[in-house]
């Protein structure tokens, strides 16, 4: 798993690092870090952090066994 976080859009909250402490942390007060690639143990506690973002700052990308070219949306033919 794959995480992204918009830390221009990020207001510093902090949801995220009380719903998954070993992916997100605060360093002061606005500061965040975060874990880019967390262990898939982390995956719900990861997943909720993303939800309970209020300016969804987040974005969580599943790598199970994909390969860049199908992360790519494809679109869908007219006829």
């Amino acid at each position: 798993m794959r995480v992204v976080v918009d830390l221009s859009r990020c207001e510093g909250y902090a949801q995220c690092a009380f719903l998954a402490p070993d992916a997100f942390r605060m360093h002061g007060e606005e500061a965040l870090m975060y874990d880019p690639e967390p262990d898939d143990a982390q995956r719900e506690r990861v997943l909720r952090a993303a939800a309970a973002c209020p300016v969804q700052a987040i974005l969580v990308d599943r790598l199970e066994g994909r390969t860049a070219e199908r992360d790519v949306p494809v679109p869908a033919a007219s006829s």
